[in-house]
């Protein structure tokens, strides 16, 4: 279409270009250019627009019919574009909905007539031919109403002619009698009847959904919501309540977990095939209810496939399947971790109960295979998640630290390792043991505790030259060094130092006893001396024993160079930490050299000159402390190694008792080592350990040993009083908990005894209360 111009000029009109004058001479004297008003657009009436209506109605009868090939549809948009344009919008708009009404009435019944003579796949089918069918036809409406819907439409807050017909579908297609109702009923029996197993049209299945959803799109009518979705939700949680409502005790977990997960893959892929997008969230908050949080308890607790069953198996896999399960509801999750952490405190404490009977090794040993296994459930079972690890860290944490016991443990396993259990191993095995104690290491939170019982340790395998590697104990010191910094090895490394000192100061004093004319350091006796630093070493300092002559005189010829060397220092032998090798003569002439401590070649020293002493004469003449004296004599008594007879029958001595050397006592070898009860041998039953306690029986006990409990206080002290003096004024809570984390890094305070230390150093004047409050402190300078 195109509006006439008020002033037409054709080409062979168009004026020429001539001069004036030619111009002024050719033209009659009375003509003029005359300009005329376009004749107006004549006005339709009534009539003509009731005419116009009539071609347009009977050809929207003829697009429904689909009987359209004649029509022109330029012919049909001039109409309705004039019947807009001379306001007769209304006719047209109120004619077009009459019509679709009309039309869809018609296509009810043919649906509902349908469904009657069919079953719900021809109702189904009828309804969404309909719905089709319609759709394609208001297309065509549309098109030619399109003016109407760009000016009439807004104008006069009117529905578009498309939106118009859809609501229109739903009050007379949807909202007869003998369709809706029946629709949703056949959409449900279709998802039903999948769910068994049997088959449903997946693509006619998708145009209803499609459908109903489309036909509450309008006016914002949840349609597909009210007809499908919340029969469907409600009948998914009773049938997935009644199916897996005893699944777990009659299958078992991995039954379960077999088939939820396949239940679940299903459901979302219906939601893929013909479910509407929205229904995918409501959908899976039913799942996640009736198929993991109705039955994870029970999932969990299951005897035979649940989480601790799953942990003796060291089943990763299976841990995998419920993980997977439960991670579609976090909290679910929560229980999975928390049993599996449960089931790894409850193992590790009963391999600390065991590791009485078995030993040390045996519950060290357990921790790293309990490791390994829980390791593995972690990284494969829970996909090496943060939550998980730190759960397994928790839980190994838990029982580590339940006392002392298990830094004792992991320090009696070191041990093992370096006086010989690393022998044969390549670099990189011994790498991977030494490791794999350390990561035990990192569970004790009393660093402190490990710390003086490996010092114990360590000095044993350096004094008696037990080490299997100077390079592994130095490996074990830096990655000890590398966890817990400079502070943490000092000690130890100070022994490696005075050791290497020895060697040279004994190489040194060897030099000039061959330079005075002799290989001994004394009369008949060669002497190795081990110069330690008080401080760096472990142990007391208890009276030296009575040594025998020849021993004495060669210590205080070494004492005399030592000390010509070091001046101002101060030389202290420690009788309690040697050994000696003595060459004794038994009955026919049979020499044997015994492997003995200092303290049993001091009492064996007694009979060169005596076949039979009394208790008291032994100890009067040795000086071994009484707390030592029993355990070394019955250790010369022993059926295998009987040095010495004592009159007394049983395993204990009385306290008259007498020992007379054995001269008939023999063995197959030369070199004969005589090794030392352990302490509690020598107890008799209901009877106190002698002596104070020292680290062993602490370690026995669980108990701190009184040396690191001593320490402990001494620190604490030490960091109230920096904390105090930086801050000068500080509440309680405050103070103990500043505390607590300036010393986490070697112990455990527990703030009861941070209280008492605290009060300690009031009574000392070092704090004072505020006289305000008495939770608040001050600090007196």
């Amino acid at each position: 279409l195109s509006r006439a111009s008020s002033l037409v000029m054709s080409r062979r009109n168009r004026p020429q270009a001539v001069p004036p004058a030619a111009a002024a001479a050719a033209a009659p004297p009375s003509a003029r250019f005359a300009l005329r008003k376009l004749n107006s657009r004549p006005a339709m009436d009534a009539e003509a627009a009731s005419a116009r209506w009539s071609v347009l109605s009977l050809a929207i009868r003829q697009i429904f019919r689909h009987d359209a090939s004649e029509l022109s549809f330029e012919d049909l948009y001039r109409s309705a574009y004039n019947l807009v344009l001379h306001k007769f919008g209304t006719l047209l708009y109120e004619g077009v909905c009459a019509e679709i009404e009309l039309h869809l009435a018609q296509a009810a019944v043919q649906v509902a007539e349908a469904g009657r003579v069919g079953d719900g796949a021809a109702l189904l089918r009828s309804a969404t031919d309909a719905w089709a069918d319609h759709r394609l036809t208001m297309v065509m409406v549309r098109d030619i109403l399109m003016y109407m819907d760009r000016t009439y439409v807004p104008l006069q807050r009117r529905r578009p002619v498309y939106d118009a017909g859809t609501v229109a579908f739903r009050v007379q297609v949807w909202g007869h009698p003998q369709i809706g109702t029946k629709l949703g009923r056949v959409l449900l029996d279709g998802v039903a009847g999948e769910r068994a197993g049997g088959m449903c049209d997946r693509g006619l299945m998708r145009s209803a959904c499609g459908m109903l959803s489309e036909l509450g799109r309008v006016d914002g009518t949840d349609v597909y919501r009210a007809a499908f979705e919340d029969g469907f939700l409600a009948e998914t949680a009773e049938f997935y309540r009644a199916e897996m409502g005893g699944a777990v005790a009659t299958g078992g977990t991995a039954a379960y977990v077999a088939t939820a997960t396949a239940r679940i893959a299903e459901e979302t892929a219906r939601v893929g095939h013909y479910l509407a997008a929205c229904t995918a969230g409501p959908l899976g908050e039913v799942l996640d209810r009736e198929l993991v949080t109705a039955h994870h308890k029970a999932l969990v607790a299951d005897p035979d496939g649940g989480a601790a069953a799953l942990c003796v198996r060291g089943d990763a896999s299976g841990v995998a399947g419920l993980y997977g399960l439960f991670l579609r509801v976090p909290k679910t999750v929560d229980a999975l971790r928390a049993a599996v952490a449960a089931h790894a405190t409850s193992t590790g404490r009963a391999l600390l109960e065991a590791a009485v009977e078995e030993g040390p090794v045996a519950f060290v040993k357990g921790v790293l295979e309990m490791r390994e296994r829980y390791g593995e459930i972690v990284e494969m079972g829970f996909g090496g998640e943060k939550k998980g690890r730190k759960a397994i860290q928790d839980a190994f944490e838990d029982f580590v630290n339940v006392d002392a016991r298990a830094a004792s443990y992991l320090v009696t396993y070191i041990d093992e390792l370096l006086r010989g259990g690393l022998k044969g191993l390549s670099d990189v095995e011994t790498e991977q043991r030494l490791d794999a104690a350390l990561t035990i290491f990192r569970y004790i939170h009393d660093k402190d505790v490990f710390e003086s019982y490996y010092k114990s340790s360590l000095a044993r395998r350096l004094l008696s030259g037990r080490s299997v590697s100077d390079d592994a104990e130095r490996s074990v010191v830096a990655r000890l060094k590398a966890e817990c910094g400079y502070q943490f090895t000092h000690r130890l490394e100070g022994m490696f130092n005075d050791m290497r000192i020895s060697r040279e100061t004994m190489e040194c004093y060897k030099r000039e006893c061959r330079a005075r004319g002799g290989t001994r350091s004394g009369a008949g006796v060669e002497m190795a001396v081990d110069v330690l630093t008080t401080g760096y070493w472990p142990g007391r300092n208890p009276a030296p024993c009575v040594l025998p002559d020849e021993v004495q005189r060669a210590t205080a010829k070494f004492s005399s160079f030592y000390l010509q060397k070091h001046t101002g220092r101060k030389l202290a032998w420690q009788t309690a930490a040697g050994t000696a090798e003595v060459r004794a003569t038994f009955d026919g002439g049979r020499k044997h050299d015994l492997c003995v401590s200092t303290y049993q070649m001091c009492l064996l020293a007694l009979f060169n000159g005596n076949e039979t002493l009394t208790l008291q004469e032994i100890r009067e003449g040795s000086g071994v402390p009484d707390g030592e004296l029993e355990r070394h004599l019955i250790s010369l008594c022993t059926p295998k190694h009987r040095i010495l007879r004592k009159a007394s029958r049983g395993k204990f001595i009385a306290p008259d008792d007498s020992f007379t050397f054995n001269g008939a006592f023999s063995s197959r070898l030369k070199r004969v080592k005589v090794p030392l009860v352990s302490m509690k041998e020598t107890v008799r039953p209901g009877e106190a350990k002698p002596g104070a306690p020292g680290m062993g029986d602490a370690a026995a006990a669980g108990a701190v040993p009184a040396p690191v409990e001593e320490d402990r206080r001494h620190l604490i002290e030490a960091a109230v009083v920096r904390v105090m003096k930086a801050r000068r004024t500080l509440g309680h809570n405050d103070l103990v908990a500043e505390v607590t984390r300036q010393l986490s890094a070697r112990f455990a305070p527990p703030p009861q005894f941070v209280k008492r230390r605290i009060e300690s150093l009031i009574e000392r004047e070092y704090l004072e209360r505020s006289g305000d409050d008495r939770r608040v402190y001050s600090y007196v300078a």
